[in-house]
């Protein structure tokens, strides 16, 4: 029996855990009942586990039949705050739904974790299980490396690799060397003057105005300092100014903005001039400002060995014609870019749109309609596995 047709094998218990999960959501770092199911569904191979103390979190260690190197595996967990509209059998109730395909990815590594365990004697190395909580919120894969993640086996591993689910042609794997997705940074700003009588703007600091030329201002200046070959994206998402009369003129105004960087040097500039430019544009109105940037997670960077190591594990299962590249980065953020800060490895996208659906229309992650087929699972399973198989063949 080959891999992946043991994948295949695995398929409907496979479905079934997905659906489980996928009818019982659960929001940021307290995942409890997704993270039981795992330690259930991992329980009859007999591996070494481990729980977050402050996440919700499973990693779990496949130990090989012979000493060498560590190679991490990662799943992604939760859910988001949105009310599920799929019409699905399984679909979850109440405000919470799987609109990411984290109940797929969980599902895909439980396969995976059981063909590492049926071949530990071709194993010349470890394989680390990471079950994370909390991507949505961009803080969990920073917190399970905190805890010690990275030790777990007893080295540190020498190779990640992670795949996520999108809509699309189905059973299309892809991924690109460099910048695959975006690192998010979320900026306020709140501008302080001195408010007053709408009538008398002369007399008043007026913070309105001030917000209103930062607008403009930051758009200058991403399409200006930055490399149009290293892009920044940046959107004021909320402005906020004024009082319970349309009369008065505040004292202060709040801008909120996300920006998406592809470069830990582009993300450093951020940080470091925007602050400054936001400063000066108040100073130059008589106002002062305060302004907090917080990283949420950095650019998801592809090394281009793992990257490369990934595609002929790939090919050597699905033939060619199932692996493509990703020609541009995406300008979304995922917290995987955590690990791959730390480890070479590699991000892959697998496309799961079920078929009869229009690829042109399907709704995309985050939508309360997007939904994927879960026979992919087995394809999932098995490319993770032979990513470590490879990886440790000896």
């Amino acid at each position: 029996m080959t891999l992946l047709d043991d994948a295949r094998g695995l398929l409907p218990e496979l479905v079934a855990l997905r659906r489980a999960i996928h009818a019982d959501p659960e929001l940021g770092l307290a995942l409890p009942r997704t993270q039981q199911r795992v330690l259930d569904a991992l329980a009859p191979w007999d591996l070494e586990t481990r729980c977050g103390t402050g996440l919700s979190s499973v990693a779990a260690v496949v130990r090989g039949a012979h000493p060498g190197p560590t190679v991490l595996l990662r799943a992604d967990m939760d859910a988001l705050p949105l009310a599920e509209e799929t019409g699905l059998d399984f679909a979850a109730t109440g405000e919470r739904m799987h609109a990411c395909g984290h109940d797929l990815h969980v599902a895909g590594l439980v396969g995976a974790a059981h063909l590492l365990a049926a071949r530990r004697e071709e194993l010349h190395g470890d394989v680390l299980l990471m079950f994370q909580p909390g991507e949505e919120i961009g803080d969990g894969a920073k917190r399970m490396i905190d805890e010690g993640l990275l030790e777990l086996t007893g080295s540190i591993p020498v190779a990640a690799f992670g795949i996520h689910v999108v809509p699309g042609e189905y059973g299309i794997f892809s991924t690109r060397v460099g910048a695959l997705m975006a690192g998010a940074i979320e900026v306020e700003v709140t501008i302080t003057g001195q408010g007053g009588h709408a009538s008398a703007p002369h007399l008043t600091r007026d913070p309105v105005p001030v917000i209103a030329e930062l607008v403009t201002a930051l758009q200058a200046f991403v399409t200006r300092r930055f490399d149009v070959f290293d892009p920044v994206v940046l959107s004021v998402t909320q402005l906020q100014a004024g009082g319970p009369a349309r009369n008065i003129i505040s004292d202060t105004a709040t801008l909120v903005a996300s920006v998406r960087v592809l470069s830990h040097e582009s993300s450093a500039r951020v940080q470091t001039e925007l602050p400054l430019l936001v400063q000066e544009i108040a100073a130059a109105h008589g106002c002062t400002a305060a302004i907090d940037t917080v990283v949420l997670c950095p650019p998801t960077v592809n090394d281009e060995a793992a990257v490369e190591d990934a595609r002929a594990s790939l090919i050597a299962l699905f033939g060619e014609e199932r692996v493509r590249e990703t020609p541009n980065p995406v300008m979304g953020s995922e917290d995987f870019s955590y690990v791959l800060e730390r480890i070479p490895g590699a991000f892959l996208f697998l496309r799961a749109t079920p078929a009869g659906l229009d690829l042109e229309t399907a709704a995309p992650n985050h939508s309360p309609h997007v939904v994927f087929d879960d026979a992919v699972l087995a394809d999932q399973a098995a490319a993770l596995a032979g990513f470590a198989l490879d990886s440790l063949s000896g």
